[in-house]
């Protein structure tokens, strides 16, 4: 499996039924094809969407119906459509259960840059502001390096998308938290080592209980490809 559908199918275990889950652009939203057998989740697309349904397939596509990306995606059945000022008001008043954000680095706090590079044309920051600060629960999907450097890094020398730190960072080699505002090894991917990841990780990272045992490497628990309604694929 391909780094990013690992980070992916480890995300969909954060799921739990009736959530109102935001996926950002990129690898988050491979995270709709790994929702476990049973869980049902309303995705919304901060556009102004609520009940995003898989990729249409080839030639079936809309051109008014997009991610916020610009993406083409279909809706399910009963889906909702408002504008953007609805869109922001469920974001900011707390009304999201969790968002799910791609990540360029995240402190040894846990607090992300993800929205520009300084010197490159960006469109702006989006909703990523928004999602982070209002959402009830926020994950990264990132990579955990970059051209061979780590992207959990000590300081972001990347503009901060929030001051509010992220709950879970997920790469394809770990599962990171940020209890009590230090930066917690949780877990490892199957046949990683926790010296691997604190090799790959820029930051001193503290770890899990279990992970200081010896032999205590807990792997990523293993999740069946499904659709986005939830049924095996």
């Amino acid at each position: 499996m391909d780094a990013q559908s690992l980070i992916a199918k480890r995300i969909a275990q954060e799921l739990r039924d009736g959530m109102l889950v935001n996926l950002g652009i990129g690898i988050p939203t491979l995270v709709a094809n790994f929702v476990p057998k049973g869980i049902h989740v309303f995705f919304q697309s901060e556009n102004g969407l609520i009940g995003t349904g898989p990729v249409p397939e080839p030639g079936m596509a809309l051109p008014w119906l997009t991610d916020a990306g610009g993406k083409p995606v279909t809706a399910l059945p009963g889906a909702s459509t408002f504008d953007s000022a609805m869109s922001f008001g469920l974001i900011r008043g707390g009304h999201l259960d969790l968002t799910v954000l791609g990540g360029l680095q995240v402190d040894q706090h846990g607090c992300l840059a993800n929205w520009m590079v300084p010197g490159k044309m960006v469109p702006g920051m989006g909703g990523a502001m928004d999602l982070v600060a209002g959402a009830k629960r926020v994950i990264v999907a990132m990579q955990h390096t970059a051209k061979g450097r780590p992207k959990i890094v000590r300081e972001c020398s990347l503009p901060l998308t929030s001051g509010r730190p992220v709950d879970l960072v997920v790469t394809e080699l770990a599962v990171i938290g940020f209890p009590n505002g230090r930066a917690t090894l949780l877990e490892t991917a199957e046949g990683v080592t926790a010296e691997e990841v604190i090799t790959a990780t820029e930051v001193d990272l503290a770890l899990a209980p279990e992970l200081a045992e010896p032999g205590g490497a807990k792997p990523l628990p293993e999740s069946v490809p499904t659709s986005a309604m939830g049924e095996r694929v």
